[in-house]
Order: structure tokens, then C-alpha cells, then sequence
């Protein structure tokens, strides 16, 4: 398979009315050797990012004006079979997947343009590229394994666990349902999460990414976070060039984000962004000065930050002040989705009000993702500085 073009395109689009979002989409498009194999043959799958049941306003999923302007991307190549698909958290039904797509706006898209959505909820093994031998291989939703051209349609947003969230991390919800959870206990710890992340991507394999950044989120992301107007489109056949260009928009170091350094050990990941690499109008894209990253990632990180001396004598303590999910009980309604999705199963409702077992908290925040009234926040005990 041809190696990916490693350009970024950039385009600053003021709301998803603007005219220069379809602009957009189809410089992306163009630009794109992947691309210029589409045609009535292909069976294309757009993969947007859905998490849960929110409506468009909330930035915490792809926005259907950003979902339209790909299926007529694709239809105006002479695309006939799209499917749209996602596995959100929580379970996967086709009950539960119908009431996402129609709170999330897509549904509706979907029924205006021909598209079909995906609610079959079956999914199929593939193993991984020889070399990424973390995981061998992923069961995966069906639309996945039957695509020819897959569309990579992620949000801009921070997140409580890997930093930031785009277009790699996106396809975590090509794994189906609770099997995600399950990867979640089965990697723990940040660095080998990243790994699977980054061998799911090369199982994946997506043609094209069309990121979408008009409102986008920063805070305590991927949903508890506030929604933020960057006016931005990003878009380009190599997610990890375009997750290292949100990296320096947002002022994170990429080597803080697992999936990306796990890309960088396997060589599929530069260090760092180059700013040549950036075309359209490479200033829509300019570093943000007060892009607010979660709470878990302006703690103390003593594996890149602290003094070696400290690290020494203070073995642990990382572990043990590190920021962990908490509920706020006037806020939380008992609904117990948090508990739904635990990996440990370490929350119960009790009394109305869910509750966290501290000590088999993993702090993966999926509790804190998958809340619905914002009732988990993220808290920490001390904040150093070095």
C-alpha cells in the first residue's frame, strides 16, 4: 500500500454554515492520491466521533454540517455505497446506536442525502500489520472490514487520558461496545494503552481524515470539557501528522500523548510537527496561547518533568497524588452509567448516587467520559511545578 501523504491541510471556517466548509472538504479530497480511486464501485465507510448521546452544540461529536460535506465529497466522485458508522461507549445495540445518530444530528443527514447508517451492530477479527505485535489483532465493527475507502471523521478535542483526542484516537471506536472497556483493563497504564492505540490504527488503516475543529473542545475533554470556537478544518491522509498539528495548536507536547509517542517508537510518527508540512492557509492553525488541557495534564508528570533526585527518592508518588475521577453527588443523578462502563467495576449506585471504590481505580476516566450531567469531575491533590 502507498505510503500516506504527510501534508496537513488547514482552513480557517467561521461556522458550519459557512460556504468554506465544503471548500474544504473538497481541497481535502483533491489533494488525495487515496481519493482518486473512488468511484461507483467503492464501498466507503465514514467513521465519525460519537462518544454518547449529545447534541451537536456540546463539541463533544462530529458535527453533521462536517458529515454532509464528506457525503457529497464522495457522492460528487461517484460514490454510491457510504455507510456511517461509529461504536460510541456503553453498549452497542442497534437501539442505542439509532438514539446517538438521531441526538447527534447524523441520523438526519443520513435520511437527506442517502447514506446509509449502521445499526446491525455485528462485528468481525482482523489482525494486525506484521511488526505490531502488542495486540495481533481487533474484533471490530462489520462496516469496518467491508470498506474499500474509510473516512476518518474526528472532533478537536483534550482528553482526561491520552492529552488530546483526534485523529488516531478516533478509532477506538471502530472496537465494538464494551470491548473497549475491556482494553482498557487489559492496558492500564498510559504508555502500553498507546501501543494498542497505535496498532489499531494500522489495522484500521483509514484512507483519509477530515477533522473537525470549528468548535472544538478544550478543559477536561472528551465530553466534560467546554466547548471552544477555533473555526479550524484540518484534513489529510496521515492521522498522526494531523494529531502532531492539533498537539501544537493546543501547546502540548506530542510525546505526551501515548498513541503519538507510541507512533514515534515504530517510526510512523515524526517528533515533532513540521510547520512546512502545512498548506491552505497554515494560519488557521497557529498555536493557541490559552488552550486550557485537562487537569491531568498540568499535574505532575514525573516520568518527563520532575528532577531524576525527585524521582529517586520519592518512588510512587506519581501513582499516589495523580488526578483521579470524583463525584459530584449534587450533580449526579444515579443514572449509572459510569458503572456501565467502569472496566474494573469498581462504581456502584448506592442510594441514588454512584460511588467510586478508590482502590480499583484505574483512572482511565471513561466514568468521567460517558457521564451525561457532568457530575465526574477530575481532581488532584497537589500540582507541582518544575
Amino acid at each position: 500500500m502507498r505510503a500516506p501523504d504527510k501534508r496537513v491541510y488547514a482552513r480557517r471556517v467561521a461556522s458550519y454554515d459557512d460556504p468554506a466548509l465544503g471548500e474544504a472538504v473538497e481541497a481535502i479530497f483533491d489533494a488525495s492520491a487515496h481519493a482518486r480511486s473512488l468511484g461507483a464501485g467503492t464501498r466507503a465507510l465514514i467513521k465519525p466521533n460519537l462518544l454518547a448521546k449529545h447534541v451537536p452544540e456540546h463539541a463533544v461529536t462530529t458535527h453533521p454540517a462536517v458529515l454532509r460535506a464528506v457525503i457529497l465529497a464522495l457522492q460528487k466522485r461517484g460514490v454510491r455505497d457510504i455507510t456511517v458508522a461509529d461504536s460510541p461507549g456503553g453498549v452497542y445495540t442497534p437501539g442505542v446506536m439509532r438514539a446517538v445518530y438521531r441526538q447527534s444530528g447524523l441520523a438526519a443527514v443520513c435520511e437527506e442525502t442517502g447514506a446509509k447508517l449502521y445499526d446491525a451492530c455485528r462485528w468481525g477479527r482482523r489482525a494486525s500489520p506484521e511488526g505490531w505485535a502488542q495486540v495481533s489483532s481487533f474484533e471490530l465493527i462489520e462496516p469496518v472490514l467491508e470498506a474499500d475507502f474509510i473516512v476518518d471523521l474526528p472532533k478537536v478535542k483534550t482528553h482526561v487520558m491520552t492529552g488530546m483526542s483526534c485523529a488516531v484516537k478516533n478509532l477506538f471506536g471502530t472496537v465494538p461496545g464494551l470491548q473497549k472497556a475491556e482494553f482498557h483493563m487489559r492496558f492500564p497504564d498510559k504508555q502500553p494503552f498507546g501501543r494498542m492505540l497505535a496498532d489499531l490504527y494500522a489495522a484500521v488503516a483509514p484512507s483519509l481524515v477530515v477533522a473537525d475543529g470549528v468548535l472544538a473542545m478544550e478543559g477536561d475533554g472528551p465530553a466534560g470539557g467546554a466547548p471552544r470556537q477555533l473555526g479550524l478544518i484540518l484534513g489529510g491522509e496521515d492521522g498522526y501528522s494531523i494529531d502532531l498539528a492539533v498537539c501544537r495548536l493546543m501547546g502540548l507536547a506530542p510525546e505526551r500523548v501515548p498513541y503519538l509517542a507510541a507512533g514515534m517508537e515504530r517510526g510512523a510518527c515524526a517528533r515533532s510537527f513540521d510547520e512546512a508540512l502545512l498548506w491552505g492557509e497554515p494560519e488557521a492553525a497557529a498555536p493557541q496561547q490559552d488552550y486550557r488541557l485537562p487537569k491531568s495534564y498540568t499535574s505532575i508528570d514525573f516520568s518527563s518533568r520532575a528532577p531524576r533526585a525527585v524521582r529517586w527518592v520519592l518512588p510512587g508518588l506519581e501513582q499516589k497524588i495523580a488526578p483521579r475521577p470524583k463525584i459530584d453527588r449534587k450533580k449526579c443523578v444515579g443514572c449509572g452509567k459510569c458503572a456501565e462502563i467502569c472496566p474494573g467495576h469498581t462504581i456502584a449506585v448506592q442510594n441514588g448516587k454512584a460511588k467510586i471504590d478508590p482502590a480499583g481505580c484505574i483512572r482511565c476516566f471513561c466514568c468521567h467520559e460517558m457521564c451525561p450531567v457532568k457530575a465526574i469531575e477530575v481532581k488532584r491533590f497537589f500540582a507541582f511545578h518544575f
